[in-house]
């Protein structure tokens, strides 16, 4: 309810309201640039066609309507005509007549400018016919219907252009029929058009594109090839890749590929590649080639493309290495999903033995997409255009091309268009328990399932009953597995250890393994020493076996010598010692005999052989060996003689010969191979046979 101090507005807001809301826009703005012409068919023209600004609208109907009526008109009232489609019609006017052309709306209230149009000059031909010479390829020749409509042929354009380029080359002359392209690219299809007038009249339209191929020539340049070597460059397989040649560069068809491949056993395989017969030895996706084998051990390659006429030159390329600098460049990506932008630092000073650089980019899987540039050694951008997948890894590679033809990888960067959360890990497991340690082992998340950039692993413990836990980052990734320790753990408690991969997109899901610390395993160290003392058990047990059935008289090489009994050494006699002694010093010898306290022999065995067939005057044995003769070289033994030392004379029993089962003969020896062989030694400490038997 209106107080009695406003009451008095609302008269004022029922008048003023109708023309502040309700109010009309005003009239609307004349149309503009009316313009009229009459076109042809190839026969005749006929109908006379007007256009304006604004355009009407297809659903809404003309909203200005056309109207003429002839200029110079004596008749009086003149007659004005109409129309809503914006013809004029060939029975409402002259051929050589002037009519007066206006539009306006239905009431009239809005008006264009009139115009006058004379309905001969008016005329526009169809675009012109082209056709081709025989003599010269690249020459054009066109032709007008203008004669037919008793008008004189007047001035015409041409413009053409390559099938690559999208910029047409325009003509700066009057030409009335034909044209040809001075100095044409050899091999290349050109994209011609033409427009002409008839004198007087209007431009005609331009004529469809009419393509025309120049002749050919012997191709130019080199193949653009790579080598896509894998992550390992030195151990992978390797995949040639190369790309069709420019339209300036092929100068014709090109019929194939040669491509030569060097091993490094410095063999050699020849592979040709034809355009006209289709393999499954190679693909062609997006203007580039593959081959569908792999190349192992490859040293390098050379590619050379073919046409009718000849080939370009030989493109040879090494398989790439992995090169250091001084100052290693460090790439800097920019992906999205329709292009890549790689950029990298550069030393203020280039080496000059490089030559170029090469940016390549590849998928994770072997044999996806792929693409490489080559830039110049000043550069440091490249710009890559096309598809690239989400959650997809790509590898971007910077390579340096010397002057010797040689290639280094100097850097590598991954990059994802788009990431996502990882996949989870595998081979998770517990793989080893010491004491209150435990070492966990996995493996790297592979780049077909990472979906992004692995920042981390995350590993969490939680005890039995504990919600709480620990989270251990790991931030370095390793190609071939990763292994943590934990430390410190609680004897004869059981735990729950999981672990996850974080991209940038967030972690994936969990991986949970069990375990539990035995107090026992406090004395893992006893294990070893077992073992230890039952190999030397072992080893001794083998010994005394071999040894037993080496045989009880022989020398056991397994065992020490300490265990046998002992057989006198005459290098260790006192006596020997003296004489050594003696002979050295040239006086020595006037000194009394040599005499030694307490000879030590050990233990003397006797062995008395008996002879079978025994001969009481010559004492010989049953192989007839005299057993005189031996006394008598035994008593003739100087040394013997002049020593004076007898085994009676120490109170010690005689010993005829040192018991050695390694020198036991069953052959006898003749007397004379016996004294031979006797040494002095023997004749002085041994008695003779006869003295053995007699006693």
């Amino acid at each position: 309810m209106a107080t009695p101090t406003t009451w008095w507005l609302l008269p004022v807001l029922l008048v003023t309201f109708p023309y502040c809301c309700c109010s009309s826009p005003g009239p609307p703005a004349p149309p503009s640039n009316l313009e009229c012409c009459r076109p042809c068919n190839k026969t005749h023209c006929s109908v006379i066609e007007c256009i304006w600004d604004p355009k009407p609208h297809p659903d809404i109907g003309p909203n200005y309507i056309l109207h003429w009526k002839p200029e110079n008109e004596e008749e009086e009232p003149v007659t004005t005509r109409y129309s809503l489609d914006g013809k004029i019609r060939r029975e409402n006017f002259e051929s050589h007549g002037e009519l007066r052309v206006w539009v306006q709306n239905q009431n009239g209230s809005v008006k264009s400018q009139e115009i006058v149009i004379h309905t001969q000059h008016i005329v526009k031909p169809p675009p012109p016919t082209i056709t081709s010479s025989d003599e010269d390829p690249l020459e054009i020749h066109w032709s007008t219907i203008c004669d037919k409509l008793e008008l004189n042929v007047g001035v015409c354009d041409v413009r053409y252009r390559t099938e690559d380029d999208q910029n047409w080359i325009w003509t700066d002359y009057n030409l009335s029929s034909s044209y040809g392209v001075n100095e044409p690219q050899p091999g290349t299809v050109y994209k011609f058009q033409v427009r002409c007038k008839c004198d007087p009249s209007l431009m005609s339209d331009w004529s469809p594109s009419f393509p025309k191929k120049s002749a050919e020539s012997s191709p130019v340049g080199e193949v653009d090839a790579w080598l896509d070597c894998g992550l390992l460059l030195s151990n992978s397989d390797c995949f040639l890749n190369w790309k069709n040649l420019s339209i300036s560069q092929a100068r014709g068809y090109i019929l194939g590929y040669e491509i030569a491949v060097f091993y490094n056993n410095r063999t050699e395989q020849l592979i040709n590649v034809s355009m006209g017969n289709p393999s499954s030895l190679f693909v062609y996706d997006e203007m580039k080639w593959r081959l569908t084998s792999s190349l192992k051990n490859v040293s390098s390659f050379s590619i050379s493309a073919y046409n009718a006429l000849g080939a370009t030159k030989t493109s040879r390329l090494p398989r790439p290495i992995s090169g250091k600098q001084a100052t290693e460049p460090k790439i800097y990506l920019k992906l999205n999903e329709k292009n890549l932008t790689v950029s990298w630092n550069q030393s203020s000073k280039v080496s000059d033995n490089i030559k170029q650089y090469v940016v390549q980019y590849k998928e994770c899987l072997p044999g996806s997409g792929s693409d490489w540039i080559k830039v110049d050694k000043k550069q440091t951008t490249a710009f890559f255009k096309g598809t690239f997948k989400k959650y997809t890894s790509y590898q971007v590679s910077l390579f340096a091309v010397s002057n010797l033809n040689v290639i280094s990888q100097l850097a590598t960067a991954t990059g994802y268009s788009a990431q996502g959360v990882p996949s989870k890990v595998t081979s998770f497991k517990v793989s080893d328990i010491v004491g209150t340690k435990v070492t966990l082992t996995w493996e790297p998340v592979p780049c077909s399932n990472q979906r992004g950039e692995i920042l981390y692993y995350e590993i969490g413990l939680n005890m039995q009953g504990d919600p709480n836990h620990i989270s251990i980052p790991v931030r370095h990734i390793n190609v071939s597995g990763i292994t943590y320790t934990l430390e410190a753990l609680s004897p004869g408690q059981e735990y729950t250890v999981w672990i996850r991969a974080v991209t940038a997109a967030g972690p994936s899901e969990k991986v949970n393994k069990t375990f539990k610390i035995n107090h026992h395993e406090d004395y893992a160290f006893v294990t070893p020493i077992v073992v230890i003392v039952l190999l030397v058990i072992a080893i001794a047990l083998i010994s005394f076996i071999l040894c037993v059935f080496h045989g009880a008289k022989k020398e056991c090489p397994l065992l020490p010598q300490c265990l046998y009994e002992k057989v006198p050494d005459p290098s260790n006699s006192q006596i020997f010692k003296q004489m050594k002694r003696q002979i050295n010093e040239p006086l020595t010898w006037m000194r009394g005999p040599l005499y030694e306290p307490y000879p030590t022999i050990s233990i003397l065995e006797i062995v008395e052989i008996k002879s079978k067939v025994f001969d009481p005057d010559m004492m010989k044995k049953e192989n007839g060996c005299p057993l005189m003769d031996c006394q008598d070289d035994q008593q003739k033994d100087p040394t013997r003689e002049s020593s004076g030392f007898t085994d009676s004379r120490y109170g010690r029993k005689e010993y005829s010969k040192m018991v050695d089962s390694d020198e036991e003969r069953n052959d006898c020896w003749s007397s004379s191979e016996e004294e031979q062989s006797t040494s002095g030694y023997e004749k002085h400490f041994m008695p003779s046979p006869l003295e053995v038997m007699v006693e």
